[in-house]
């Protein structure tokens, strides 16, 4: 690494570079359970930058064969698909600008909190809706380059539905631009005597060879994370050839994007959460099937424990909030600590409307609290919170969001694994597989928290475990390799947002099957063939390097 660093900074590599202990210890672990330490951290200043430092690790790729680039941006990623052992790209200090913006589409560079992303969209009166639960801390890259969703991808889908365009620099070191094709246009790209024509010219011919086989793979659930996009790349009844719907979700995978241009929705002026609880999960695909008819905006849900915890960590949001805000927060969470006294509900769910007008919300909400009502001891209803404003149902919203951020910086002795974490599982099995997921969970004497996404019926389980002991990280594989197998039972997939990176990336073959596996790969390999992008995730992942990698110290 020396010599590299020596030619790096004899080239027109413009940025920092960093390789100092503290700095590599920092950046060796994101949201997930591993930790890799890398040799350095770089932040290039802008594509130039970029382009010069991938050509250069290209070139010296022969010679050191542990040379690569993992790009990462705020590093939220629960997956480990922002961590390596070689280069780190660091985008957030200085590629994180706004391009431009209007009312219906927005470019921005990766290394942009979405937080500040949203703020700039909302002067125009639009939104990204794609975003994840982790709103507040995660930026751009990451979001595009896990194919993230979230609370709203019920009603608009995940980010490849909003990617309407990026840049992104390829394995040869140059910056292009990626856009859906015509077939008119696709042939002009395929005849192009350079690698990008290479690249399109070969996956077509790859998606060809394998078409029926790559369009029947495609999960049948309402969002997925596994593997690459590749069934909705090229599509013969269209004739549109979209390379950025195997790029977006590929955690870099496939090169390294630079900009994107997304798509926005107009934010409607008015929206109203209607909450009920549960006291038995007996019916819950019954309630859910009775929710999704009446087409809500956002289905969400979290279990007693993620409740009770939040009650006992809310003291460390006062000095985020200030003292007035967390006062009104306290006061109005009252009723809810009652229901924990009295040991219920098992799930608190939470359904919320969009409308022009405040009336319209209102009435959306109520016509769904009479349906629910007709069957409220069937359904086991216990209590209704029913509100059409945002200020009240913050509460609700805040147990939803922190709640992940909150185990993970404040419970002792006991940290976030998550391994089991992002599977989708069809809603109306959900009755049958839930008490089969818990029996496993009880099995392995897992602490963990569930929420999520009930309209999708995607579900994260968060185990606290004390992960220095070997006999705690014992219980890992086998665990995972049981509630695996579950999903995979219900036609469901293991991933819907936080992607495959070390902890999924071995399973591609059972959730697919050996050829799509190879196809997953010859895509990799079309795309960068001398592996120098983010290796050991994806099609590339080992579970042995992976537990190898498990974090035994906090």
């Amino acid at each position: 690494m020396e010599d590299f660093k020596k030619q790096l900074s004899k080239s027109s590599f413009e940025g920092d570079v960093r390789d100092d202990l503290a700095t590599r210890v920092e950046f060796s672990h994101d949201a997930s359970l591993f930790e890799v330490l890398p040799e350095l951290v770089v932040a290039p200043k802008d594509a130039k930058a970029l382009e010069t430092l991938v050509r250069l690790v290209a070139d010296n790729k022969k010679n050191m064969p542990g040379l690569s680039l993992t790009g990462r941006s705020a590093g939220t990623d629960m997956a480990g698909g922002a961590i390596n052992d070689s280069i780190i790209v660091d985008f957030i200090p200085h590629m994180n600008q706004l391009v431009s913006a209007n009312s219906k589409h927005a470019v921005a560079q990766p290394g942009m909190y979405y937080r500040d992303f949203e703020a700039e969209t909302l002067k125009h009166g639009a939104l990204m809706p794609s975003y994840p639960a982790s709103r507040d801390m995660a930026a751009l890259g990451g979001i595009v380059n896990n194919n993230s969703g979230g609370e709203k991808s019920l009603e608009y889908g995940k980010t490849a539905d909003w990617v309407a365009g990026l840049k992104i620099v390829f394995a040869d070191g140059v910056e292009r631009e990626v856009r859906p094709l015509t077939r008119e246009q696709l042939d002009k790209k395929m005849a192009q005597k350079d690698f990008e024509g290479k690249v399109y010219k070969e996956i077509f011919e790859l998606i060809e060879a394998h078409y029926d086989v790559i369009k029947a793979a495609k999960p049948k659930v309402t969002k997925n994370s596994m593997g690459y996009g590749i069934w909705d790349v090229w599509d013969r009844e269209t004739g549109v050839f979209d390379l950025t719907r195997l790029i977006v979700g590929s955690e870099g995978t496939v090169g390294l994007t630079t900009e994107v241009d997304f798509r926005l929705t107009p934010k409607r002026p008015h929206s109203g959460l209607f909450v009920f609880f549960l006291s038995d999960i007996e019916k819950l695909g019954d309630v859910i099937n009775t929710v999704l008819e009446h087409k809500p905006a956002t289905f969400e849900g979290f279990d007693d424990q993620t409740m009770i915890l939040f009650f006992k960590l809310m003291p460390s949001l006062l000095s985020n909030m200030g003292a007035p805000a967390f006062l009104r927060l306290l006061i109005s969470m009252i009723p809810q600590g009652f229901m924990v006294l009295r040991g219920y509900p098992k799930l608190i769910l939470m359904v919320e409307f969009n409308g022009e007008t405040t009336q319209e919300v209102k009435d959306k909400i109520h016509a769904l609290h009479l349906a629910l009502d007709l069957k409220k001891r069937q359904y086991h209803i216990t209590a209704y919170e029913e509100d059409g404003t945002e200020a009240k149902s913050e509460k609700f919203w805040l147990m939803r969001r922190k709640s992940f951020q909150l185990l993970r910086s404040k419970v002792k002795d006991k940290h976030t694994a998550p391994f089991i974490d992002d599977f989708v599982v069809p809603p109306k099995y959900l009755p049958e597989f839930l008490p089969r997921l818990q029996k496993i969970i009880r099995k392995y004497k897992l602490f963990a928290t569930i929420a999520g996404h009930m309209g999708d019926g995607n579900f994260h389980v968060i185990p606290l475990m004390e992960i220095e002991k070997k006999s705690e990280r014992d219980k890992i594989l086998p665990a995972m390799k049981e509630v695996n197998k579950l999903v995979l039972q219900y036609g469901g997939s293991l991933a819907g947002e936080h992607n495959d990176g070390m902890v999924r990336g071995p399973w591609l073959e059972e959730q697919f099957g050996s050829e799509m596996l190879e196809v997953f790969k010859q895509a990799k390999k079309i795309m960068d063939p001398d592996n120098i992008f983010n290796p050991h995730k994806k099609a590339d992942a080992d579970w042995d390097y992976s537990y190898s990698h498990i974090r035994d110290h906090f």
